[in-house]
């Protein structure tokens, strides 16, 4: 029994030193497991992923389990810091690190990326796959106007910095060839109803157009949505041409290779004259490009708009009530969003909806505009 606790004591003390403070793979804080046979400390929620690699990881809990003075020893020699020396020696900069909040399937790649596959210890070329002259992938999309998901080929291309896709594999002409300048992907397992589904969303004739594809095999989709990721990083390298491979880790181009929302969800909205009937619209907001983009449901392929937000400086403005009105609609949680050009009301269904929808807009406002926003904000004037 001393030396149960003797041993427990030493972990405990062992995940409080700088380093093994976070989980090695999601960056969780204060982990409570710990893979004895790699030496690092994780999550509960990782904890679970390392136990599908049995080959390579068992894991044990630093607090319920026993633990042998030899595997103390090996722990002691290794941890997180040393750890990811070894595993995390090479990885790409486009590679995307997964974190706490972050789907069951990106972490799970991650992991068998790591310890598993061996990608980034520097022992072989595997992670030259992403970034070659052409990167194809067959995929289940949905089709624009139906709930059908139906087979795709995707064609990601380093020359022309382009992704197309075919209807069929003989098929001579792309269905559409879409512009690495404004694309993005994130995952979206919830929304699509799959948990490897993958959003990716790009600008066509000034509006927002999405697919929505996904892959039965873990490992396709995700070397897919990084292959899109080294595609969009050599095309911004192109666009900055003082800027160096080896320098995106220390400058701001690796965030906009991935950009999630700050916050979706539905609202009810009304026309231009507020006298129009409420009608109930999937909206979502991006920090990024400062953009209100509302949809009818949330698997459109195509906006219904967009509303440009600005600083409060320059007209722009966000608040919120609540009560029963004259203008109909089932929702009553108020929210006043003005523009220089116009005042634009929504409705949320719940209180919690309209503080957090108010926040949102908020942090957005705050935020000082950039000459692209600018640029952005009078190309969405000149289209209304």
């Amino acid at each position: 029994m001393a030396a149960l606790e003797r041993n427990n004591k030493i972990l405990l003390d062992l995940v409080r030193q700088p380093g093994n403070t976070l989980c090695a793979d999601c960056g969780s804080p204060e982990p409570d497991w710990a893979s004895y046979t790699l030496g690092v400390f994780v999550c509960l929620n990782c904890s679970g992923l390392h136990r599908n690699l049995s080959a390579v990881s068992k894991v044990k809990s630093i607090r319920l389990d026993h633990w042998e003075d030899s595997l103390v020893e090996f722990m002691q020699e290794r941890g997180n810091s040393v750890c990811k020396t070894i595993y995390e020696k090479c990885i790409p900069p486009f590679f995307y690190q997964p974190q706490q909040k972050d789907c069951i399937v990106l972490k799970d790649q991650w992991i068998r990326a790591k310890y598993e596959r061996r990608e980034f210890t520097g022992e072989n070329n595997s992670n030259e796959a992403y970034s070659s002259d052409q990167f194809e992938s067959t995929l289940w999309k949905k089709g624009r106007d139906n709930k059908q998901f139906l087979k795709r080929i995707f064609l990601l291309s380093h020359r022309d910095f382009t992704l197309r896709y075919f209807i069929k594999a003989d098929s001579k002409a792309p269905k559409a060839v879409i512009s690495m300048k404004d694309l993005n992907a994130v995952f979206q397992p919830e929304k699509i109803g799959h948990a490897h589904g993958l959003q990716i969303s790009y600008l066509e004739d000034e509006r927002m157009r999405n697919l929505f594809v996904y892959h039965e095999d873990g490992q396709k989709i995700v070397s897919f949505f990084n292959a899109l990721r080294a595609t969009r990083l050599a095309y911004l390298l192109k666009k900055h041409p003082s800027l160096r491979a080896s320098d995106v880790r220390h400058v701001p181009l690796i965030p906009q290779l991935t950009t999630y929302c700050m916050k979706e969800g539905y609202m009810e909205k009304t026309g231009p004259t507020q006298r129009e009937p409420f009608k109930k619209r999937w909206f979502t907001l991006c920090s990024v490009n400062r953009k209100l983009l509302y949809f009818k449901s949330p698997l459109d392929a195509t906006e219904l708009g967009a509303v440009f937000i600005g600083t409060e400086s320059h007209g722009y403005s966000a608040s919120g009530s609540s009560g029963r009105s004259t203008r109909g609609g089932r929702w009553h949680c108020e929210i006043t969003l003005q523009t220089p050009d116009r005042q634009f009301v929504f409705r949320c269904e719940q209180d919690q909806d309209q503080r957090e929808w108010l926040e949102a807009f908020g942090t957005v406002i705050s935020q000082p505009m950039t000459p692209e926003d600018y640029s952005n904000e009078a190309n969405l004037r000149r289209g209304k």
